[in-house]
């Protein structure tokens, strides 16, 4: 049943171009039919070539004082147009400045018009002619660029990045005045059309990971882009990891600060976002508040988001492992503490551990997901009421509580949500490893995982450089040790930049 289901299953070819025959105003009414927003309006034009213009737009994608103030009242008081004597002799006039537009192009593909009203242009087409002139009056209507929501600003800019890709263009022109600046735009998806635009600093940056993030958005064949998923999982070279190998921040300076490290830019129109690449795991532990903190705290800061990396991951196996295979690693006292706190629990460490660490879960994605007044609610209920209700029933031990709590409270350090998540999926694999060969399986697990790591790649660079790349005296970077600032006269090695220096 499966292989004659797969049988009929439509195809999914590529149409190029959607829309065939000629660019007039019948075949855009035939593909706009039953579009209460598309309108066709006659324009009448006075002088010597007298004839009726027919001009095309869609409501709500144009602003009509533009068409008003840049189309229709130049075409009724323009004394120049009235003197032409052809309608050819008035459309080049048009096209050449008579008009107030600033967007001006002459279409002929019946592919290319249709786009244009999608996207706020307007079409005015002369009698006779198969073709249009095409004017942008589009609203650009757009949220209205704010702090951004979910990364804390401390010391830096709070302009983050809006839903229009244009707006967060010019955010970047603003920071990175660089003409160097280069910006290539594809299109994805069949049904959204979405503008995908491929930032980076021609002279600096590997042309090579620009190409290739181009081939990869090119190689994009789906319905729509709505979500990050939509592209994060198209151009990402590993799929069968939970750890991010794309970065992605709300802030425009993080942005061009990583633009000017020789790495490439996505933006993506109607997501909120900025994207970097190549990703490697220190990237996710860092955060733009580093480069505005004294060298000292800065350094001491990263050490411990390392720190509690390694807490979330490892707490929870090496409790269950000591606690059910190797008692005689604690201390006689805290030994008996335990002892005497687990009297009357009927389960198994590794059980309660487990049971704990989902209903940690289960609390924060219930946080996440109800609004933000109740989600706060939930969590202070859920954490205190339900957790000391099971202290006290003796269904949970206080050691285990705490060990949990412990190791939820660590991974919120994580300023990347993404990697938090990775983390909490190994931090249960662990667990139960633990909880079935003590500290054997716990080592075993942390082998497992650095050899998971060491195996990925993101565009052609290693996930844990520099840990795993040997680079010499080249390869001081802002791992654990954030040096001064005037001490750091190059770029990364690893994403091979066209200019490795990047101050005297």
């Amino acid at each position: 049943m499966a292989a004659d289901s797969r049988e009929k299953t439509a195809p999914h070819p590529r149409r190029e171009p959607r829309y065939d025959g000629p660019l007039t105003p019948q075949r855009l009414e035939e593909i706009f039919q039953d579009c209460v927003d598309f309108t066709r309006r006659p324009v009448a034009l006075e002088g010597e070539s007298a004839c009726t213009l027919t001009l095309c737009y869609l409501g709500g994608m144009v602003r009509m004082e533009r068409v008003s103030d840049y189309v229709l009242r130049p075409l009724a008081q323009d004394q120049g147009l009235r003197q032409c004597r052809t309608a050819a002799e008035a459309m080049k006039r048009m096209e050449s400045g008579a008009l107030y537009n600033l967007g001006v192009a002459r279409r002929t593909q019946l592919d290319r018009g249709v786009f244009d009203l999608v996207e706020g242009w307007c079409l005015l087409f002369f009698p006779g002619e198969s073709e249009a002139l095409s004017f942008f009056v589009g609203t650009e209507e757009k949220r209205s660029i704010s702090a951004p929501a979910n990364e804390t600003v401390l010391k830096g800019a709070r302009d983050s990045f809006v839903e229009s890709v244009r707006t967060n263009t010019s955010i970047v022109r603003r920071h990175l005045k660089a003409p160097e600046l280069r910006i290539r735009e594809e299109r994805v998806g069949r049904q959204s059309a979405t503008l995908v635009d491929v930032l980076y600093l021609e002279g600096l940056t590997n042309p090579q990971l620009a190409e290739e993030l181009l081939e990869q958005l090119r190689d994009i064949d789906i319905d729509g882009v709505f979500a990050t998923g939509n592209i994060e999982e198209y151009i990402v070279p590993a799929a069968r990891t939970p750890f991010p190998l794309v970065q992605y921040t709300e802030r425009s300076d993080r942005f061009c600060a990583g633009l000017t490290q020789g790495r490439v830019g996505l933006l993506i129109d109607g997501i909120p976002l900025g994207y970097l690449t190549p990703a490697v795991l220190g990237n996710f532990l860092q955060t733009p508040q580093d480069k505005s903190s004294g060298w000292l705290l800065a350094t001491t800061l990263t050490l411990l988001r390392y720190l509690c990396m390694l807490l979330t991951l490892f707490l929870p196996a090496l409790y269950v492992a000591i606690v059910t295979f190797h008692q005689e690693m604690i201390p006689t006292r805290l030994a008996l503490s335990i002892i005497a706190a687990k009297e009357n629990v009927p389960f198994r460490s590794g059980f309660e551990v487990i049971v704990l660490l989902l209903a940690f879960e289960i609390l924060q994605e219930a946080g996440l997901r109800l609004p933000q007044s109740i989600g706060q609610t939930v969590s202070i209920i859920g954490g205190l009421v339900v957790g000391s209700a099971a202290v006290e029933a003796k269904i949970v031990s206080p050691a285990v509580l705490i060990v949990v709590a412990i190791a939820g409270i660590a991974g919120y350090t994580m300023p990347s949500q993404e990697l938090s998540g990775a983390l909490r999926l190994w931090r249960f694999l662990l667990a139960l490893l633990a909880g079935a060969a003590g500290l054997f399986g716990a080592v075993m697990g942390g082998a497992a995982l650095i050899v998971h790591l060491a195996g990925l790649e993101s565009f052609g660079v290693p996930y844990l450089t520099p840990f795993a790349v040997s680079a010499g005296k080249e390869a001081r970077e802002h791992v654990f040790l954030r040096r001064p600032l005037p001490q750091v006269k190059d770029r990364p090695p690893a994403l091979h930049p066209l200019n490795r220096r990047k101050q005297r």
